[in-house]
């Protein structure tokens, strides 16, 4: 029978879970309690929670909450980071906490129901916040329509310099 500790570990795990859209799962296999210390300090001030996790609770907790993607990452020592607001912020945040520590990889995420595996998320790291990505669609759709505003009102703004050069020709020849 589970002890209430687990039980309580299983239900913290299955809260977390359903919150987020995000998690990412890590390894952290040969860091010291000084390392893992300072990652998490390091992951807490961009709002990101680094959390050692036990593979079995993990996944009785995944499939509580309904995130089965999750259970095929949970293999050997874990580590479960959620939080940082969007999957880019959550994935560099990651990969920057992680990079000093060379032996240490991240296995993959679970991002809105589908699991990507670690180059997926090294991908995500590299993309620009989605503020960036917004403005740059809207200014790709926008560039295309003040070229063809420009384009329709050339004629009109030539005819208006054609005539005013008429003006000013008659007034030099009559004036």
């Amino acid at each position: 029978m589970p002890t209430e500790a687990k039980q309580a570990q299983v239900a913290e795990l299955v809260e977390v879970l359903s919150k987020v859209d995000t998690a990412i799962v890590s390894d952290h296999r040969g860091l010291s309690v000084a390392d893992l210390r300072k990652i998490r300090r390091q992951l807490r001030e961009r709002d990101i929670e680094f959390r050692v996790i036990k593979n079995r609770l993990a996944r009785i907790a995944a499939e509580q909450a309904g995130r089965t993607e999750l259970v095929p990452l949970l293999l050997g020592p874990s580590a479960l980071v959620t939080g940082g607001g969007e999957e880019t912020a959550l994935a560099k945040g990651l990969l920057d906490a992680l990079r000093p520590y060379r032996g240490l990889e991240v296995r993959g995420a679970a991002i809105r129901g589908t699991t990507y595996d670690a180059a997926a998320v090294t991908r995500l790291a590299t993309l620009p916040p989605r503020e960036t990505l917004l403005a740059q669609v809207a200014g790709a759709m926008a560039s295309p329509l003040a070229t063809m505003a420009g384009l329709l009102a050339a004629p009109l703004r030539n005819l208006g310099y054609g005539l005013t050069q008429l003006r000013d020709s008659r007034e030099a020849a009559g004036g």
